[in-house]
């Protein structure tokens, strides 16, 4: 599906407005304070982008991966959190805790923390607004291109050599581009910044650089190829089960599929199916209800020329 900004926009706005307010006494007065802070914060945003500055800015022990806000020694103390193209509100229940977010945020050089006088959240919260003083915004509410094609290029070349194997743009973009977002553009970053990533990327992978490039995402291929690969197989592996062995291999259009089979709850209502091509060079898992004679599953994973032979 196509992604379109404003509706992407407004239907994140509207939940993080809900989010934020639901719970006050006063709601009414809670979302007009929400959608003071969207304009000055910009949108709404599920994720940021891992060069965003917010990740970039706060030191952090050597070596040290970060999976969440929280692990960042500056925001200690955060919760009940929103994102925004700038920044982040945060909502802690206990006083000390947020004035010690803002003191450290604080001694961050290019980031700027406060509280407000309004709650947000609870009425017993009391939030704290962070934000990039660097981060300044296009017309259409994403970074500015210049901005962000910089950030992203110093963030992906800092530990170049320290790479294993290079990442596609498909297994990337979600980190790059932060969510929601589109093929190419987001919330954050448009159509234009986000195309140069994409070439930069498959540059730097070119190079050689980073190391072997790593295939995993297939989301190039549309979801009725990926539903088509995740079917064939599926079904393949039902077929060529003998109902005894749980793990067995079988052979298909040229291939050896290892496949392990489980009756979920021991009654024949639901098998739990895995097929693995390779080391992992294709990998679907899913299940199959015999009555029905129906399959869901998760999106297929692996190399995209071994996947379409499935198709």
């Amino acid at each position: 599906m196509e992604f379109r900004a404003p509706a992407a926009a407004a239907q994140q706005n509207a939940a993080t407005i809900e989010y934020l307010t639901k719970n006050l006494d006063d709601p009414a007065a809670g979302q007009r304070r929400v959608e003071e802070l969207i304009a000055e914060l910009g949108n709404a945003v599920y994720t940021l982008p891992d060069w965003h500055p917010i990740w970039t800015l706060p030191p952090m022990p050597e070596g040290r991966t970060v999976n969440g806000l929280s692990e960042i020694p500056a925001y200690n103390g955060v919760d009940h959190t929103e994102m925004f193209v700038r920044g982040f509100i945060t909502c802690p229940y206990q006083e000390d805790r947020a004035d010690k977010i803002v003191q450290a945020v604080n001694k961050v050089p290019g980031l700027y923390a406060r509280r407000l006088d309004e709650p947000l959240y609870s009425d017993q919260a009391y939030p704290v607004v962070v934000q990039a003083m660097s981060v300044e915004l296009e017309a259409d509410g994403t970074i500015k291109s210049r901005d962000a094609l910089a950030w992203f290029v110093q963030h992906t070349v800092k530990d170049a050599r320290n790479h294993q194997v290079a990442e596609t743009w498909w297994s990337m973009r979600s980190y790059i581009l932060g969510r929601p977002h589109g093929s190419r553009s987001s919330l954050i970053v448009n159509q234009h910044a986000g195309s140069h990533m994409r070439k930069i990327l498959e540059t730097m992978n070119e190079s050689g650089m980073f190391g072997p490039v790593k295939e995993w995402s297939l989301d190039m291929l549309s979801q009725k190829k990926r539903d088509a690969i995740n079917e064939t197989l599926l079904r393949a592996a039902v077929e060529s089960w003998n109902k005894e062995d749980g793990d067995f291999t079988f052979e298909l259009r040229g291939e050896t599929c290892k496949a392990a089979i489980r009756d979920t709850w021991s009654d024949n209502m639901e098998l739990s199916i895995r097929v693995e091509i390779g080391k992992s060079d294709l990998y679907i898992s899913g299940f199959y209800y015999p009555a029905e004679d129906r399959t869901t599953y998760t999106d297929p994973v692996g190399k995209r020329k071994l996947a379409e032979k499935f198709i």
